[in-house]
């Protein structure tokens, strides 16, 4: 006896949802929480920096003997057509894209570095940078000021040991600003090296060994593999970190105020958070400093511009 069986195609059924619609909202849900936090921790302040610098918001305002009068765009006027607010600007350009890249780059060459050591090496080293990482500000700074300290400092006193050199007391901070800011981007480079170094040591776990190892049998020499395997895997972190120590340095107070405390006090040696400072908290001029600060806010926003536009495109 022979049997024949008809295959009866499968009937495409759709699986009902059965996932509650309040969990497809959940995600939304935690996003507006951070947002509100983000709003009001962040929204306040800028919106009353936007208000104020179109006001003569001065001592008599701020002790409240006098309300504020509107000036609409004197603040932008006066600082638009100041001369030293736009060396200041140049200056403060010059420093953060000098120092950024070269924090990234001496990053990017440890975390190479830790990949080709083992042990107790590589172990030293990210104990080393981690806890340069971690150091406050005021510790650091006070440890670096006594360093180049003119009549105590360590470097004053090896550089006078080597044979034939004598530089006396050397004042390093206070004889010239390019010496100045000399100091100043060693300092923050070596507070920032640490998280670019990690950070990219972290992408480097991402590339294959194996195909590492092809490309060397293949011919590829070292330049070669970093150009065509190695950057490619580290080109979104080298990106972010860029982008993040621009406006950290573009942005830096802390430091450059210890070294004048310690140093000079001329407008020459200020960056632009010393010098809105200076203007709007010490000068009681508070009109000018919010304009100044509604300023570097847009100069940050243009240079994170190039790096959302990204990913917006990589998005799509």
């Amino acid at each position: 006896m022979t049997t024949t069986s008809e295959a009866k195609p499968a009937r495409a059924t759709r699986r009902p949802d059965s996932s509650p619609r309040g969990a497809r909202f959940a995600p939304y849900l935690l996003l507006l929480g951070a947002l509100l936090v983000l709003l009001l921790g962040m929204g306040y302040p800028v919106v009353w920096q936007v208000v104020t610098s179109f006001q003569k918001y001065g001592a008599m305002q701020q002790l409240g003997g006098k309300a504020p009068d509107f000036v609409w765009f004197d603040n932008y006027i006066a600082i638009a057509t100041s001369p030293a607010f736009w060396e200041v600007v140049a200056r403060s350009v010059v420093f953060c894209l000098v120092t950024a890249f070269v924090t990234v780059a001496i990053g990017i060459l440890l975390a190479l570095l830790m990949t080709k050591i083992h042990g107790w090496v590589r172990l030293t080293l990210q104990i080393a940078l981690l806890l340069a990482w971690a150091m406050p500000v005021i510790a650091a700074m006070t440890v670096w000021i006594w360093l180049f300290d003119r009549r105590r400092g360590v470097i004053n006193y090896l550089i006078n040991l080597i044979p034939g050199v004598d530089i006396g007391q050397f004042n390093w901070i206070g004889s010239s600003p390019i010496l100045f800011f000399l100091v100043a981007s060693i300092i923050i480079t070596w507070m920032s090296v640490p998280f670019v170094a990690f950070s990219a040591y972290a992408g480097l776990t991402q590339v294959s060994g194996e195909v590492l190892e092809a490309s060397q049998l293949d011919g590829a020499n070292g330049r070669q593999r970093f150009a065509h395997i190695i950057f490619p895997v580290l080109k979104p972190v080298i990106a972010i970190v860029l982008l993040l120590n621009l406006i950290w340095d573009l942005r830096v107070f802390a430091q450059i105020t210890l070294l004048q405390d310690a140093g000079p006090q001329s407008t020459d040696y200020d960056l632009l958070g010393t010098f809105i400072y200076k203007t709007g908290v010490a000068g009681m001029d508070f009109g000018a400093g919010a304009a100044m600060s509604i300023f570097v806010l847009a100069l940050t926003i243009a240079l994170s511009w190039f790096y959302v536009r990204n990913l917006v495109k990589e998005e799509a």
